[in-house]
């Protein structure tokens, strides 16, 4: 029987080696933040039925303020005759937050130039739904939010 005098590691084995290890590290590197960004993570949806959005005192006449209402952002309006009014501040074609327009005293979406009237209905451009509209109270300076 005939011994053999190779050891069990030689040069080319942990070249082949290191080769692969660092092949298979930059493809996990690449494909890695690729994937994470496809599959965002699951948010969970607030169980928050009712926010204090603002205060009377800081919201002026034909004036409107994001505020935040669980995960989403709303849209809190007080026309120019005092009339405080709540929507969900996200456009319904792509959800894009919206912003108040004073000057044409709208509802605007910055996307794609959509318009929601001060009921919340679209009046123009491709959003294809009114938003959502919430319940508004006023207790003292606290302006409370709730849906429903």
């Amino acid at each position: 029987m005939e011994k053999t005098n190779t050891p069990l590691t030689t040069r080319r084995n942990f070249i082949d080696y290191f080769l692969g290890t660092s092949l298979g590290a930059t493809l996990v590197a690449t494909f890695y933040p690729i994937f994470k960004f496809l599959v965002p993570p699951q948010i969970a949806e607030s169980t928050e039925s009712s926010v204090v959005a603002a205060k009377v005192s800081e919201l002026k006449p034909n004036s409107g303020k994001i505020f935040k209402f669980g995960s989403k952002p709303g849209i809190i309006v007080k026309t120019p005759t005092g009339e405080i009014r709540a929507f969900s501040a996200t456009c319904t074609h792509l959800d894009c937050t919206v912003q108040y327009q004073e000057g044409t005293q709208q509802i605007w979406c910055a996307c794609h130039n959509g318009r929601y009237d001060m009921a919340g209905k679209n009046v123009a451009g491709p959003p294809p739904r009114p938003l959502e509209q919430f319940t508004v109270n006023v207790r003292g300076d606290e302006i409370i939010v709730s849906k429903g």
